[in-house]
């Protein structure tokens, strides 16, 4: 069930297009973490604020829901024994020293053929799964990739990764090693206001969702029920569970930060049954969300602005309604708001 497409079948990807002209899309993140621009949506029309509104906007008793995840230095840069260049991106962590990878070599690698990353670090194909390949590491890979690899920024992002990019493509609150792709959304947050919202008397929750490389990959079809959803693990620790359950039962508001904070409480709920609570334990989740889905958990949504033709893009329109956010990012292009992952935030309410 979790991996079930729940489309309006007169949608096509054509309706999820619009364009951005190049100057829009954030190359460097704010001087500042947390000093950038929010966009509230609502059913009433538009504000431009800052993302620091959020302290206002947020009431005592919601519950906003964090993404734990970690982003790794999944990008390997070596070579084979042939003297040829390979770049691997890391997908998961499948065993110590196992990995799923996407590859990049000049022909496609075949089982057995060996790369070298570093002076002395070498992994064997094994296999394919797909688009990925399996890597069998010398030892353990999450050392191997601290060691030798590159922040995973995103293919708009022009500049290779620097010190900076490791601090800032990811979140404060940060915990478990496992992602490709920062959860863009938390990026905002600093300790401070995390630290005023607590005051404020905002409960906070955490679910884990490792975001994995095809959360880049274009979608290919122009059906979208023919669309297959990239899997993507992820954990609900009973103590979140319970924290959403109970604000369900209260009427308190659910606020999910990013899009993968939502993904992870909506498949949840499915996996309860599809009653309007959240099951808790770990499982892997090729949910797709598109106009037309019933959300049974999530209330707002605070998220950054996502790539034309996207699932992501399809994602928001489904829980704001299509036209709000075409009119949303018509609004946010026509005042020169940052866009994606270093760029500006949008906070969203559901539409009825």
């Amino acid at each position: 069930m979790a991996g079930q497409a729940i489309v309006d079948r007169e949608l096509t990807l054509d309706d999820f297009d619009y364009e951005l002209p190049d100057e829009l899309i954030a190359q460097q993140p704010p001087l500042e973490r947390g000093a950038s621009r929010l966009l509230h949506a609502t059913a009433d029309g538009l504000r431009d604020l800052v993302f620091a509104d959020t302290e206002r906007l947020l009431a005592p008793g919601d519950l906003l829901v964090f993404n734990d995840t970690r982003v790794i230095k999944a990008r390997l840069l070596g070579h084979k024994a042939s003297g040829g260049r390979v770049e691997a991106l890391v997908e998961r962590v499948l065993e110590p020293d196992l990995a799923l990878a996407l590859v990049r070599t000049s022909h496609r690698p075949a089982p057995g053929t060996s790369f070298q990353f570093g002076d002395d670090v070498r992994a064997t194909v094994e296999g394919r799964r797909e688009d990925f390949f399996l890597l069998r590491f010398d030892r353990d890979v999450l050392p191997v990739l601290e060691q030798h690899g590159h922040v995973p920024l995103p293919p708009y992002i022009a500049h290779a990764d620097t010190a900076a990019d490791a601090e800032r493509y990811q979140t404060v609150y940060a915990a478990q090693p496992g992602a490709v792709a920062a959860p863009t959304a938390g990026l905002h947050f600093t300790t401070s206001l995390l630290d005023r919202l607590r005051i404020r008397g905002v409960q906070m929750a955490h679910v884990t969702l490792h975001v994995g490389a095809g959360t880049f990959q274009p979608v290919r079809v122009q059906r979208l029920a023919d669309h297959r959803m990239h899997s993507e693990w992820y954990d609900v620790p009973l103590a979140t569970a319970n924290a959403v359950n109970e604000a369900k039962g209260e009427r308190r508001r659910v606020v999910a930060v990013g899009t993968t904070s939502l993904r992870a409480l909506e498949s949840a709920a499915r996996a309860a049954g599809g009653d309007f609570e959240v099951q808790p334990g770990s499982r892997d989740t090729s949910l797709f969300i598109t106009p037309g889905y019933t959300f049974r958990i999530v209330d707002r949504l605070i998220t950054n602005f996502h790539l034309p033709r996207s699932t992501l893009l399809m994602l928001v329109s489904a829980f704001a309604g299509t036209e709000r956010i075409r009119t949303a990012y018509a609004h946010a292009i026509a005042q020169r708001y940052q866009f994606f992952s270093y760029g500006d935030a949008m906070l969203l309410e559901r539409t009825p």
